[in-house]
């Protein structure tokens, strides 16, 4: 009889979307069979404090952090493919991790320190096989100027946009406000490195463009602003596997406000969704191809959720890649699988052996160089 896998799950992180996070954890945990998985929680408070054991899930959740006696620090520990604590009061709990091998990680990380490369550079440091993309992909994921910059190079369709550091919003606001201007209002102000509507505002005139610029700079030091599209569909879809994707269906989000928002997202409960999405074969096959293309060239893995926009026109826009999407039951992502015919718990199986798989091709490469030896006469 094969052994369990033990699968640590990572969670909470010090960002935005903290409470996204804590969510989609507690779904992933309570969907993998206790049969075949040992499940190790490993929370990370708002203060950047490690919490690993049964209660870090309830620790999180109740935001009780003075109840953790001395910060925790883990260090990654390659030739044990483990994570060590050092300097910890918790060493009943956290011990779980000392000298047990993480078979596979999930970072159910949404935001910056998640799912920006950070955990995942940690990872690959510990040589833990994990879920999702790596750091490259990660990192390109998350910040999404840089996404907009390569898909532009490729040609893929993708609205006009600007983008300005927090050095211009301090010293050359005229210039920001001009090129804005020339977008053509509405545009939408976002942070560059954040998620799930996190900070962003839809602007529609200059005057309220500064204000909006100060919220967006307030979540990173990088801002990007893009032309609105016209009462635009909102689509999204599923995309699983490594180097040869599955795509799944596509589905519609209908926003309970005028754009799918945070609110809307996690606090109204009146957005609705339609999956799969009521869209020609055509383009559905279009978007289909589109998604897997920007999947391959952001380098993603595992997972990843492609979200794009449909003018009243019928022009079709790629709006952005999330290599972490939303993981509770009721999230897009799961429910696109679904529809395709992979239930939750299946599609977590097939996370785990993606990320698996994906470490043993990574383990296989050479380390060394040591070249030939050189002849003179």
């Amino acid at each position: 009889m094969n052994r369990k896998l033990r699968i640590g799950i990572i969670f909470g992180g010090q960002s935005g979307e903290h409470e996204v996070s804590i969510a989609s954890a507690q779904s992933v945990m309570h969907a993998l069979d206790p049969r075949h998985y040992d499940v190790v929680p490993i929370g990370i408070t708002k203060h950047g404090t490690w919490v690993a054991g049964r209660n870090a899930l309830l620790l999180l959740k109740s935001g009780s952090t003075h109840r953790v006696h001395s910060e925790t620090i883990i260090a990654p520990d390659a030739t044990s493919g483990g994570l060590v604590p050092l300097g910890t009061r918790q060493k009943r709990e956290i011990s779980k991790i000392h000298g047990q091998k993480l078979d596979v990680v999930f970072p159910v990380l949404h935001g910056t320190y998640g799912e920006d490369g950070t955990i995942q550079g940690l990872l690959e440091l510990a040589n833990i096989p994990y879920i999702g993309a790596g750091v490259l992909g990660s990192a390109i994921g998350m910040d999404k100027i840089t996404q907009k910059l390569l898909f532009q190079r490729a040609g893929l369709p993708i609205v006009n946009f600007e983008y300005f550091t927090h050095e211009d919003f301090k010293y050359r606001k005229p210039l920001i406000v001009k090129r804005a201007t020339s977008l053509g209002f509405p545009v939408f102000v976002k942070p560059s490195n954040l998620g799930s509507s996190v900070g962003i505002s839809k602007v529609t005139s200059a005057r309220e463009l500064l204000r909006s610029l100060r919220t967006a700079f307030a979540y990173d030091r990088r801002c990007l602003i893009e032309k609105a599209v016209h009462k635009p569909r909102e689509i999204e879809i599923a995309v699983l596997g490594n180097d040869v994707p599955r795509i799944s269906v596509p589905g519609e989000i209908v926003a309970s406000n005028e754009f799918y928002d945070y609110n809307a997202k996690y606090v109204d409960g009146k957005s609705t969704s339609i999956i799969p999405a009521h869209l020609s074969r055509s383009l559905t096959a279009r978007i289909k191809k589109i998604a897997r293309e920007a999947f391959l060239l952001t380098d993603c893995a595992g997972m990843a959720r492609v979200d794009f926009l449909i003018s009243s026109t019928s022009k079709l826009f790629l709006s952005e890649i999330n290599t972490i999407p939303g993981f509770t039951s009721i999230s897009m992502y799961p429910r696109l699988w679904q529809a395709s015919g992979v239930p939750y718990h299946r599609l977590l199986d097939l996370l785990i052996g993606y990320a698996r798989q994906r470490h043993n091709v990574k383990k296989s490469l050479t380390t060394s160089y040591q070249p030939k030896a050189q002849w003179y006469s």
